[in-house]
């Protein structure tokens, strides 16, 4: 595995475009039933904030080492203000546009004895006029940065994806897209997209071999102008398909806790990689190592440098 030193990674510059949401979590006792509903009741004990969405991919940069700039758009209410807090507090810059219609998405995870008993989404989609000026921040933030990291999770903060890829391609910007929907088309030009498989089977529809999955990998990819596609595949590990063939590492989590966030972790990973100078080749095994360290922890967590040269 390719070492790479505390410095590459510090000057590494990341720049994270995506949707953002504040992730809430109420832990709490659960003794009895409810008696109007077969439900259990939870005495809440203790409440808990976290970045979530792209702020926790960024928030796994900057944990890494890197310098993260974080552009996004979220609603003008109290929880896209305690978001930026959070993200200006683990040392991120946040470029945060502010639609007072939006609805800043935040999911409350209601935890009891160490297990999620209900999650609730609170969300709508942003308008395009926000959106729009977002493209403009962007051109003036990516010079000062190395790598480029798009974070969909479909919420609508993407809108402008296609043009924002063309710009970065122009100034010879490495791209890295944790892809969302049936739709890729909106991420051609991109280097790299890295789906689950659950992700990439809504694409290009399930597989039964591998050499089947190799022939529609490589399709894809060359239909999108890709550099590669990095399949992320939980227990089995993680393969990368690329002009050179297939590149596969094993998983690595010992123990495996709690998958959320995992593939946030994976993709700030590889971005801060890329952006200190690594291959995607050379970059692909110490992320799947970052991915299976964070599964071992509970929630949306993040790997330090010491965790991932450990």
């Amino acid at each position: 595995m390719m070492k790479i030193s505390q410095q590459q990674i510090m000057a590494s510059r990341v720049l994270v475009v995506g949707d953002v949401m504040l992730d809430r979590y109420w832990y709490g006792n659960v003794d009895r039933i409810s008696p109007e509903a077969p439900v259990p009741v939870v005495r809440i004990t203790r409440e808990e904030e976290r970045n979530g969405g792209a702020a926790n991919v960024a928030f796994n940069a900057v944990s890494l080492g890197a310098q993260a700039s974080l552009l996004t758009v979220v609603g003008d209410d109290e929880a896209s203000h305690k978001l930026e807090q959070l993200v200006a507090k683990t040392g991120i810059q946040p470029h945060f546009g502010r639609d007072p219609e939006l609805k800043t998405t935040v999911k409350l995870r209601v935890i009891g004895r160490q297990q999620q008993l209900i999650r609730l989404d609170f969300e709508n989609t942003p308008k395009s006029e926000v959106l729009a000026s977002q493209t403009h921040t962007f051109e003036q933030l990516l010079p000062v940065h190395d790598a480029v990291l798009f974070s969909d999770y479909g919420k609508g903060g993407l809108a402008h994806v296609i043009d924002m890829i063309a710009f970065a391609r122009e100034m010879g910007k490495p791209i890295l897209v944790d892809p969302k929907g049936s739709d890729y088309a909106r991420y051609k030009n991109a280097n790299v997209i890295t789906p689950n498989r659950a992700e990439l089977e809504q694409v290009i529809g399930k597989w039964t071999s591998e050499a089947q999955l190799r022939e529609k990998a490589h399709n894809l990819r060359e239909q999108l102008n890709l550099q590669a596609v990095l399949l992320t595949r939980s227990e089995e590990g993680m393969t990368l398909f690329d002009g050179e063939g297939e590149l596969h590492v094993s998983a690595q989590a010992r123990e495996v806790f709690d998958v959320t966030g995992a593939g946030d972790t994976v993709i700030a990973t590889m971005a801060t990689l890329v952006g200190a100078g690594l291959s995607l080749r050379d970059a692909m095994p110490l992320a799947n190592r970052a991915g299976g360290i964070v599964v071992g922890k509970f929630g949306t967590a993040t790997v330090s440098y010491e965790e991932l040269f450990a």
